[in-house]
């Protein structure tokens, strides 16, 4: 978990559910690669890496279409974080690759401050006030999380998941009831209305 937040629920593989894949799906289409499978997962996809026989971040991601659900805690026998994760979601789109991700807000982070906001297409800021995780106990997750996209289909994206939270993409932010134009200027942002 973030933020020096524990998980209270005894299992730790929290599987995405089936109607925000549905959501994923009618995005990306076919999803070629889940990096972070596991072997009871409901995400579809052609190339699944399930640990530890395949370590997603040591893997290609050379696939056209990507959902990641990546853990969201520090692995301390690799040493690796969510972080890693997100630089290989962002480094999958400059390849060309089409990218969702399902990660926590954290905004105050390095990683959303240089593998989220200068490099994803859009991000929704979920409503759920606690996601339902598959294996997260009946509460639901802990903290907020967002879907973020790195494509360049930002208005499907934004159509789709715009149902299920606020949108928000590097030029134009967009709520259920009115759209702000976002015009950058010398590393700052106007917004016009």
């Amino acid at each position: 978990m973030t933020a020096g937040r524990q998980s209270l629920a005894p299992n730790k593989e929290w599987y995405t559910p089936p109607d925000f894949l549905e959501m994923v799906y009618e995005v990306l289409g076919n999803v070629s690669l889940d990096p972070c499978g596991a072997t009871n997962s409901p995400v579809k996809a052609d190339t699944i890496f399930i640990f530890p026989n395949q370590n997603g971040l040591e893997e290609t991601w050379d696939y056209s279409t990507i959902f990641c659900n990546p853990p969201y805690g520090r692995d301390p026998l690799s040493k690796t974080s969510i972080k890693d994760w997100l630089r290989k979601c962002s480094d999958a789109w400059q390849r060309g690759s089409e990218v969702i991700a399902l990660v926590p807000v954290a905004p105050n982070t390095s990683h959303w401050k240089e593998y989220v906001f200068p490099t994803c297409s859009a991000i929704c800021f979920l409503s759920d006030s606690r996601f339902k995780f598959i294996g997260a106990g009946d509460k639901g997750a802990p903290m907020a999380v967002s879907a973020v996209y790195w494509g360049s289909s930002p208005e499907k994206f934004a159509n789709v998941f715009g149902k299920r939270g606020n949108i928000m993409s590097p030029f134009r932010a967009t709520n259920n009831k009115k759209t702000i134009d976002i015009e950058r200027q010398d590393g700052y942002a106007y917004v016009s209305q």
